[in-house]
């Protein structure tokens, strides 16, 4: 697991510009920022776009996709799983879809130190937060879903609680810059952050052929220290491909370019500096002209598939870099000394 590499050779630099540009042109009038050309709308991956431009510098396209968010939020705090063309085509409410709005607008916030962005969407971080804590239950798993009528799906997934903690401890990050207090949602962080360190039998839809259900919970910063490094060591044979990336799912011959990068910035949260970088270096050969990103790749007949151009795999590229470059002051959002120096 040891590996080294010719930074200087290896990695290629990336054109944020243009990458951004590539996201950018997928972009809606309303601010809305879809899969791909004609493709579907997620909340989260929406959001993971945003945050692509906010590091690039395109303020502006950040802040209209972050308006649609507060223009399209449901009077429970939720969005709609999937639209397309603003047609519902999956009428689900997801608790880490709810959520995710304060992971991006506490990134935002750390490029450009725009109060007033942070006032203007408090409303939506408030209640998409509520939203999500408001589904917890009683061991600190939160459920992950209601549907169109309302009903909870009792079911809990370990990569969207943890997607969940990182929200809440942005949203908390934001209510103080804000000067206002929510310890019931640090009281159901807490919770929360046991539960995924300490009660894997409660996450009952079991994913752990995908190797998000293996990082995020360290992404998060609910794990960290010691158990982190062990944790990331015991699995990596069975989800990293030299030379290729990370895996999606364990017993399938693909990586895609989302969880590499995701992988990369998790390498980076723990101070891996290294590992990052070397892995951050097989993502040069796996790009468009137009500055789009591969979504996926076979190995070893490398074939590309789907051949879908999305703007979020663009997105968390973008992201990686940022965390191994320091580009914006958004590069540590997810690094753990950054919060455990935050911590009273």
């Amino acid at each position: 697991m040891e590996l080294n590499v010719s930074l200087s050779e290896a990695i290629k630099p990336i054109e944020a510009e243009k990458v951004a540009d590539f996201i950018a042109a997928l972009q809606k009038d309303n601010g809305e920022i879809p899969w791909s050309v004609g493709g579907k709308t997620d909340p989260w991956d929406h959001i993971e776009s945003a945050m692509g431009l906010s590091i690039a510098g395109y303020f502006s396209q950040a802040e209209r996709a972050y308006q649609w968010l507060a223009s399209t939020q449901l009077a429970d705090g939720s969005w709609w799983s999937e639209t397309k063309d603003g047609v519902i085509i999956n009428s689900t409410k997801e608790t880490n879809f709810a959520a995710y709005i304060a992971v991006g607008v506490y990134h935002h916030y750390l490029i450009t130190g725009d109060v007033d962005f942070l006032k203007t969407m408090w409303p939506s971080v408030l209640r998409g937060i509520q939203y999500a804590i408001n589904m917890q239950a009683p061991d600190g798993e939160i459920y992950w879903a209601r549907n169109r009528d309302g009903i909870i799906d009792k079911m809990a997934l370990l990569t969207g609680c943890s997607s969940i903690y990182m929200s809440i401890k942005c949203a908390l990050a934001v209510a103080e810059v804000l000067g206002i207090k929510r310890p019931s949602w640090q009281n159901a962080k807490e919770l929360l952050g046991e539960t995924i360190r300490n009660r894997p039998d409660l996450f009952n839809m079991i994913k752990s052929r995908f190797s998000m259900d293996w990082y995020y919970p360290i992404l998060c910063g609910a794990i960290n220290g010691d158990e982190a490094k062990k944790r990331i060591d015991h699995l990596w044979d069975k989800f990293v491909v030299p030379d290729w990336g990370v895996r999606c799912v364990s017993d399938r011959p693909w990586v895609t370019i989302a969880e590499t990068s995701e992988f990369v910035l998790t390498l980076a949260a723990i101070g891996d500096e290294n590992r990052a970088r070397t892995i951050f270096s097989w993502l040069g050969d796996k790009r468009n002209s137009d500055g789009s990103y591969w979504m996926g790749v076979t190995f070893p007949d490398s074939v590309i598939w789907p051949e879908e151009k999305t703007g979020w795999t663009a997105a968390a590229v973008l992201m990686a870099w940022d965390a191994l470059n320091g580009i914006t002051p958004a590069a540590k959002i997810f690094n753990h000394h950054f919060w455990q120096e935050r911590q009273p």
